[in-house]
């Protein structure tokens, strides 16, 4: 296997990326001159030094210039709403519901979808985190699972509510699931400001 066919290997690891996109992305960065791709190699270097990962929401966030944090500024901030917790399958989705405003209070990123046939689920998902953040939240009210509308989007949702519906019900907790606003086939994460909050507003 030569350079291209390495290279081109690493970016169909990227979601969403096939193998003719990822060797046209190879075929880009050998068109461009050598300081782009020294530019390119030092920024994804930084990222790795710049960017931390919150140890309450799991949310990757980039690190203030003066100190090291461990919680993003969702997580640290007061005025976020602690009686509620939205779990969210990825960064992205955070980033498209936290933009849109229509919602204000704590997060979880579990880390991934659940598939449909899977063994080893609790490798694959952060549902044990989960449980342990349900347990030291001592505000919280409402557990809102929003997932993308797909079959393995319900399929999470339904091994969610069942992983975390003791610890619930113990603690007085409503577990709730994005309502109608959502069309079938819908990625969270591109979705517009008035599907969201109908989605959020219709919660069942």
């Amino acid at each position: 296997m030569d350079i291209i066919d390495k290279l081109t290997e690493v970016f169909k690891e990227f979601p969403g990326i096939g193998e003719r996109q990822a060797r046209r992305f190879v075929y880009f960065l050998m068109s461009r001159s050598p300081a782009y791709s020294e530019n390119l190699s030092i920024l994804i270097s930084d990222l790795k030094k710049e960017i931390a990962q919150c140890k309450e929401c799991f949310r990757f966030f980039i690190l203030s210039t003066n100190k090291k944090e461990n919680l993003c500024d969702i997580c640290n901030n007061a005025n976020t709403d602690s009686s509620t917790l939205l779990v969210v399958e990825k960064d992205s989705d955070l980033e498209s519901i936290k933009k849109s405003r229509v919602y204000n209070g704590k997060y979880f990123i579990l880390g991934g979808l659940v598939p449909i046939v899977e063994k080893t689920t609790k490798s694959r998902v952060r549902i044990s985190e989960l449980q342990e953040r349900i347990k030291r939240e001592k505000d919280l009210k409402e557990i809102i699972l929003a997932f993308s509308i797909s079959p393995q989007g319900d399929h999470t949702d339904t091994y969610v509510r069942e992983q975390i519906k003791d610890i619930a019900e113990k603690q007085n907790i409503k577990i709730s699931s994005l309502g109608k606003g959502l069309s079938t086939g819908t990625e969270l994460e591109y979705s517009d400001n008035d599907t969201l909050k109908n989605a959020l507003k219709n919660r069942q």
